[in-house]
């Protein structure tokens, strides 16, 4: 029998759209003599759809598409991953995350999700009720022992009593083949564990795997898609591509298919693409079509608009450079180079005389002030008067305003409120800045596209005379090691002292995480790419004196 395990990007509530997507892909199915079509978690309705799960419009929207769903497919057996809504007098939640086995408009048979995530990005205790049963679904003479999503997960994640997987093999007999539907978001490396988790169970008990995930972005989570089929060997024999739809054949005469990509581990092509397909879904479903940016001559926003062209297309994307009183003429002509080597809109705004009629409206109160003439106070009014202009022309010409600050300065607050934290979507907020670099080189392995001063030169944020990153903060390659280890490790001073970090400079930096999480509450949105973004995974209070 052929297979086909379709990863559709759908959008989070519009069931007659995810409902076209997913005839579309059963009559192409259809057409290529497949027997069976699988798709991932909760495609009908997108995932995560969060409260919107509490509204019973939403649940009676959810289950009116399915049935229309169901009476419009075409010949051919879909499992399909969908709300469930459980008897009003049952105890506990009142939903199910199911997988429905759907054969001639009718549902003949229902998975239910057993392990609830309720960790980082996820909440679903807060509204599912787990499965108690393993499930077996027969196809075409094949058994196919069905999970969704964290079911797979029990071994790696390590905090759950009960193994789905082991539980399945033990209650089943003869079970031909895994089938696991998913909506597992992007990580860096996160690929690597789910191949090595994949194998191991694969190995154990001698069956193939069929994953099927989740691709598209939704708010800050981007979903990889990359599902694939690996054999009883552990050896992947088919896989679809990776942050795009895609529809992928398997035969199970012989458990093979085609590799639409290679089977490689994440890199920064993965991070990139990530990014690129994290914007354009943002801005595309979010019903923008252009986006504009400030370009500074910096590696932050250089960055930001070469993923926003790939993503966009250089006629969506207006640079816009603002330049004070302060700002190099070198930095000036990189702006603009990069605009030139992008092909997107550019224009220049100078911010001199805005400044100057601030600070002389300011003067007579600021006389007063005990601080020196010129502080943070005049570095901050000209982050504000570029943050101002720029959600002018947002508000003028319907475009979505990005942000350009890295993950290394969203954590220690080397950013400023309502300045250059303005933005709709803070597309690089979760890029710790030496993987800034890292990124800037890999879209100039073929050509320059950022321009080579950019990368090199010391980081600044031009805003007084002769400034530099490095003045306030210590090096980024330093500064990314220990906020990793505090961040995505969660380990506090003593730890990462005992790692050969000198103390005094962890403990401020630390202070630093711990003060400016006001600021972080306030920020746009940003695209999570790491094992622990700013954001919903990231639940720290304002008020707090924890100092560790």
């Amino acid at each position: 029998m052929k297979i086909a395990l379709v990863q559709i990007n759908p959008v989070i509530g519009d069931f007659s759209y995810n409902s076209r997507k997913i005839l579309d892909a059963c009559h192409e199915a259809v057409e290529k003599d497949c027997g069976l079509v699988v798709f991932p978690e909760l495609a009908l309705s997108g995932y995560p759809p969060h409260d919107l799960l509490e509204r019973p419009a939403f649940l009676d929207g959810h289950d009116q598409a399915l049935l229309q769903l169901c009476s419009e497919l075409p010949n051919i057996d879909v499992l399909i991953g969908c709300i469930e809504q459980r008897s009003p007098k049952s105890s506990g939640k009142k939903l199910y995350n199911s997988a429905f086995l759907i054969r001639n408009a009718s549902i003949i048979h229902r998975v239910r999700k057993q392990l609830l995530p309720t960790y980082d990005v996820f909440d679903e205790k807060r509204w599912f009720e787990p499965g108690i049963t393993p499930g077996v679904i027969e196809c075409k003479g094949l058994r196919f022992g069905v999970t969704v999503c964290e079911d797979i997960w029990h071994s790696e994640i390590g905090e759950y009593g009960f193994d789905p997987v082991e539980a399945l093999f033990a209650a089943a007999e003869d079970v031909d083949c895994l089938i696991n539907i998913s909506a597992s978001p992007f990580q860096r490396d996160k690929e690597s564990v789910r191949h090595r988790l994949f194998q191991t169970i694969c190995v154990r008990h001698h069956v193939p795997l069929l994953y099927v995930n989740q691709v598209g972005g939704q708010d800050s989570l981007l979903f990889d898609g990359r599902s694939m089929l690996m054999n009883q060997e552990g050896e992947i024999k088919a896989k679809s591509f990776g942050f795009a739809e895609d529809l992928l054949i398997v035969d199970s005469e012989n458990w093979s298919g085609s590799l639409h990509e290679p089977v490689e581990e994440d890199g920064l092509a993965a991070v990139h693409d990530a990014l690129v397909m994290g914007i354009r879904d943002y801005v595309g479903k979010c019903g923008f079509r252009s986006v504009v940016l400030g370009l500074s001559g910096g590696i932050d926003s250089a960055l930001t608009a070469a993923l926003a062209v790939k993503a966009l297309g250089a006629g969506n994307v207006f640079g816009v450079a603002l330049p004070s009183p302060y700002s190099s003429d070198d930095s000036m002509e990189d702006a603009k180079a990069l605009a030139g080597n992008l092909g997107c809109g550019f224009e220049v705004i100078p911010i001199s005389d805005l400044f100057a009629s601030f600070q002389d409206a300011l003067r007579p109160l600021f006389a007063a002030s005990p601080s020196s003439p010129s502080d943070l106070t005049e570095q901050n009014l000209q982050a504000r008067i570029r943050g101002n202009l720029l959600m002018a022309l947002s508000n003028k010409f319907g475009h979505l305003l990005l942000s350009t600050g890295n993950k290394s300065e969203m954590a220690v607050g080397y950013c400023t409120l309502y300045g250059d934290m303005n933005g709709g979507l803070a597309v690089i907020s979760d890029v710790p800045k030496q993987l800034v670099y890292d990124l800037s080189r890999f879209i100039n392995k073929e050509k320059e596209i950022i321009p080579l001063r950019t990368i090199t030169k010391a980081p600044t944020a031009e805003l007084k005379p002769d400034q530099c990153d490095q003045d306030d903060l210590p090096d980024y390659e330093i500064l990314d090691q220990i906020l990793e280890l505090h961040l995505e490790e969660h380990l506090g001073l003593k730890a990462i002292t005992d790692r050969g970090f000198e103390k005094e400079l962890v403990k401020d930096i630390l202070r630093r995480v711990r003060l400016n999480e006001y600021k972080r509450k306030q920020a746009p949105m940003g695209l999570r790419v790491t094992s622990k973004a700013f954001g919903y995974g990231r639940r720290v209070p304002n008020v707090q004196n924890f100092h560790d």
